[in-house]
């Protein structure tokens, strides 16, 4: 068999459109939520403040405060090791 014949045969994941995704939420929500998560461990691990919206007023929550959660079905990141 050819090459070009095997790539053929490889399935591809099926694509969602995106209608769909926009109908359903979850993906977006999910993407959000990374996003935010990212976004807090950026700050902290920069030593800068984050800048909310609370109560009808903006905030600036020192990087000592800021809360990053982890979800219990992440998955944990390998490290490589310097040579």
């Amino acid at each position: 068999m050819a090459a070009h014949e095997k790539s053929r045969s490889v399935k591809r994941p099926k694509r969602t459109s995106i209608m769909q995704v926009f109908r359903d939420g979850v993906l977006i929500d999910e993407a959000l939520r990374r996003a935010a998560r990212k976004a807090r461990d950026l700050h902290k691990r920069l030593g800068h403040p984050l800048i909310v919206w609370q109560n009808g007023r903006v905030v600036a929550i020192p990087p000592e405060e800021i809360v990053v959660d982890v979800p219990a079905d992440a998955p944990r990141k390998k490290r490589r090791r310097a040579k």
